[in-house]
């Protein structure tokens, strides 16, 4: 492997193509986009100038073609993603209304769920710097938690850093399962990436600061709380940063947490600070929210440089 074109981040799951409500609630017309947590993480690592590299599987159809497509405009090294021919690659539709957005998911069954241990990439693995990985990758199926644990285990024998976003979907599995296991992941990560909503429901606790203790306390080294409007804070054993949240014009936040996370991770490996990597990646996530989709709005790294230098956004 070019040891220049080695992957810096490896990012494991679900890939997934979208239909996305526009204009007003109820409206008729949906824009075709590109989701799944993961892969929205890898394009937004990329688009900061990492370089990002995916695992996942994909069915021998139009949508996994599709994805493949999006992967190699955004330079996302997808050579280990591998279809299979006995299953599809999942959709899912957002629809938009007063009570913000709502998703509905066509997954079971779908590749990416059928993935195995075997089918790990080791070798670009070992090569990375960083894996990441989320609920959801746990959460698609038995074996895909395999997998993923599978991976850790290969990336901390390796020396990678090993990424975690809760990304809770309860419709996925059960609340003591996602409970457990999550728990469980925090502690093998190094650097982990929870949602406010999400770590309340998996601890029971709901002061910002009490989540980011359990999160240290239960071994995560980094803790990078996303507080959706509310903006971030990112802490480590020696300190704590409450991040205020950059002014936006927000239509939709589909994906800015996985946008957030990216960047986040983008940053630290270039060789920011905590508080940089924070700050840097809420202004990217806030960017993010202002057109429809998961992955179109998602911004460059020039975009976020202007807008923290206080220009046009």
């Amino acid at each position: 492997m070019n040891a220049a074109r080695k992957p810096e981040i490896l990012a494991i799951g679900e890939p997934m193509v979208e239909f996305n409500q526009a204009g007003e609630p109820g409206s008729r017309e949906y824009l075709q986009g590109f989701g799944g947590d993961t892969s929205n993480f890898a394009i937004a690592a990329a688009r900061q100038g990492a370089r990002a590299a995916y695992f996942s599987r994909l069915g021998d159809d139009i949508y996994g073609q599709m994805l493949r497509e999006l992967w190699a405009r955004e330079s996302v090294d997808a050579s280990a993603v591998e279809n299979d021919q006995d299953a599809f690659t999942g959709i899912y539709f957002v629809t938009h209304g007063p009570n913000g957005h709502q998703f509905s998911f066509f997954r079971t069954g779908s590749a990416a769920s059928r993935m195995h241990p075997s089918h790990l990439p080791l070798d670009l693995l070992r090569a990375a710097r960083v894996l990441h990985l989320s609920g959801i990758s746990f959460a698609i199926s038995a074996t895909a938690a395999d997998t993923c644990y599978a991976a850790i285990e290969a990336a901390r024998a390796a020396g990678v850093l090993v990424s975690f976003d809760t990304n809770l979907r309860l419709r996925l599995w059960s609340k003591d399962r996602a409970r457990a296991v999550m728990t469980d992941v925090i502690g093998l990560s190094d650097i982990c990436l929870p949602s406010y909503d999400d770590i309340v429901v998996i601890t029971g606790l709901t002061d910002p600061d009490a989540l980011v203790d359990f999160c240290l306390d239960r071994g995560a080294r980094t803790v990078a709380l996303k507080l959706g409007a509310e903006g971030a804070i990112v802490a480590d054993r020696d300190q704590r940063i409450r991040l205020a949240p950059h002014p936006c014009r927000p239509v939709d936040a589909t994906g800015a947490g996985d946008t957030f996370g990216g960047a986040f991770v983008a940053r630290l490996l270039a060789g920011d600070d905590l508080a940089a990597a924070g700050r840097y990646a809420t202004v990217a996530a806030a960017l993010s929210t202002e057109a429809y989709g998961a992955v179109e709005p998602i911004p460059t790294a020039d975009k976020v440089r202007r807008a923290l230098e206080g220009g046009e956004e």
